[in-house]
């Protein structure tokens, strides 16, 4: 097979969406600043092929901080439009700017009162002329060997979506934290999971001041299902752990330390983490030591959870 023809394809659109870089000015600005005040949503819009990459461009506003739906034209034009109100901005999508079924929604928008952001061609088509703000995209030769399908044009209004959509997300100080709120679920969600997302609280972790019995902490464990006890002294600051593993060993070694207090077998000063950690951090924390089990403490020092590789399991982290 001759791989020259896909090569060609794949140099072309790389140019077009680097000529567009060169063409971005004071329009994509301005663009930026409407969807960044934008009170409602931003509602893309775009018929055929530059409608199937608007939805893209819809989902990646959505999923970074900025509302977002597509709207079908043609569907708009029965009915769908009542889904526009007046905060919204509008991108309408069209390489030509003469597409019949955006254009004809112009009107329509116009009385509602929302702002149009077109992205198009030429600022002189329709389209453009009727937009509050016009993103040129400039003439764009396809890859397609006819001359005819979308392919660069289609690659370029993508790359274009994305640059406005990180843009926004920049100038709206979109974090980790905000972008791992819209991603719940997924590889994405489970990266920026947090310990204190994860971790066990109430009475699925069991505390217990330092002269504790013994039994009494082993009973604590078990009434708790739990893997550990986090032993405090009397500020309530963590000063030991002491584990499953740690009472097999033990007992099993020395059988009289069943009536030992717990401050006579626990782990001193053990291995913790903050809630504000991420998960992965834990997770790697956890392999590298070889433990099970990982107390949570808050900048006080005082015990606020317990962390146990099952719940990172539970959850799809390991």
């Amino acid at each position: 097979m001759d791989l020259e023809r896909a090569r060609e394809v794949l140099r072309i659109e790389a140019n077009a969406i680097l000529a567009l870089a060169q063409r971005l000015g004071p329009s994509f600005a301005a663009a930026v600043q409407l969807i960044r005040g934008c009170g409602g949503h931003l509602v893309v819009t775009g018929m055929g092929k530059a409608g199937l990459v608007g939805q893209k461009i819809s989902a990646t506003f959505a999923s970074t901080g900025t509302p977002s739906m597509f709207l079908h034209p043609a569907e708009a034009y029965h009915g769908d439009l009542g889904r526009v109100v007046k905060e919204d901005v509008v991108l309408a999508i069209s390489t030509s700017g003469e597409t019949d079924e955006l254009v004809r929604l112009l009107p329509a928008l116009r009385q509602i009162g929302a702002r149009i952001i077109a992205m198009t061609s030429s600022r002189a088509s329709t389209l453009g002329k009727n937009a509050d703000v016009a993103i040129e995209l400039g003439k764009i030769d396809e890859a397609c060997p006819l001359g005819l399908a979308p392919s660069a044009t289609t690659a370029a209004i993508l790359a274009l979506g994305d640059a406005l959509a990180f843009e926004v997300l920049e100038a709206r100080g979109f974090d980790k934290e905000k972008f791992a709120f819209f991603h719940p679920g997924g590889e994405l969600g489970r990266k920026l999971m947090k310990v204190s997302d994860v971790m066990r609280t109430g009475d699925r972790n069991p505390v217990v001041p330092e002269d504790t019995p013994l039994t009494e902490a082993i009973k604590r464990i078990t009434e708790a299902r739990a893997g550990a006890v986090c032993v405090v002294n009397g500020t309530g600051t963590l000063t030991g752990l002491f584990t499953d593993g740690d009472f097999r060993r033990r007992i099993g070694q020395k059988p009289e330390l069943i009536s030992a207090r717990i401050r006579e077998v626990m782990t001193r000063t053990p291995t913790t983490i903050t809630p504000d950690r991420l998960a992965t951090e834990a997770l790697k924390l956890l392999r590298e030591r070889k433990f099970d089990e990982l107390p949570v403490v808050n900048d006080k020092g005082e015990p606020v959870g317990m962390l146990d590789v099952q719940d990172l399991l539970d959850v799809g982290i390991v």
